[in-house]
């Protein structure tokens, strides 16, 4: 446990961070999920999807909930999948 007033107080603020943070990374799954979901509709419901993905991947990598090359590499992926799915 935090000794300090400051050590307190960085813990209190952490605290608060990790709500934002687990918000964030669960918006994000949950996005990313949905638009696997959109693997064998037509292809402009499929863009519309991973525009929505790619904004929510994108808003995690810019405060820092996931890294810049796991975003990219995320992106990457999920655009490969649908892709895929959707040349069957």
């Amino acid at each position: 446990m935090a000794i300090t007033k400051g050590a307190k107080k960085a813990h209190r603020a952490s605290l608060r961070k990790h709500v934002f943070n687990v918000r964030r990374s669960r918006a994000m799954r949950e996005v990313v999920k949905g638009a696997r979901a959109e693997a064998g509709k037509s292809r402009e419901e499929q863009n519309e999807v991973l525009k929505k993905a790619y904004a929510a991947i994108d808003k995690a990598a810019k405060r820092g909930v996931i890294k810049k090359n796991t975003a990219s590499r995320k992106k990457s992926r999920l655009a490969a999948f649908l892709k895929k799915s959707s040349a069957k």
